[in-house]
C-alpha cells in the first residue's frame, strides 16, 4: 500500500516538472543551445551606410531647434 503511494507521488511529481525537464533537456533545449551557440561566433559589421547614419543621427542632435508654435491663450 505504502509502495503503491510513493510511487504514485513520484509520477505526480514528475508529471508536474516534465515541461521544465523538457524545456532544458529536450529537443527544445537542444535547439536554443545550438542558436545561442551559433549567435556567439557572430560578430557587428559596420560599413558606410552605418557610418553615415551615425553621421546624419549627429548632424540633427545639433541642428538649432526654435518654438514657433502659436500660443493656444486666445492668440
Amino acid at each position: 500500500m505504502y509502495i503503491a503511494l510513493l510511487a504514485l507521488a513520484v509520477a505526480v511529481l514528475a508529471g508536474a516538472e516534465w515541461p521544465r525537464v523538457e524545456s532544458r533537456f529536450g529537443l527544445e533545449g537542444r535547439r536554443s543551445r545550438e542558436r545561442a551557440r551559433r549567435k556567439a561566433n557572430l560578430k557587428l559589421l559596420r560599413n558606410e551606410s552605418d557610418e553615415f547614419a551615425a553621421s546624419v543621427e549627429r548632424d540633427l542632435a545639433n541642428l538649432p531647434t526654435t518654438n514657433d508654435r502659436p500660443s493656444r491663450r486666445g492668440n
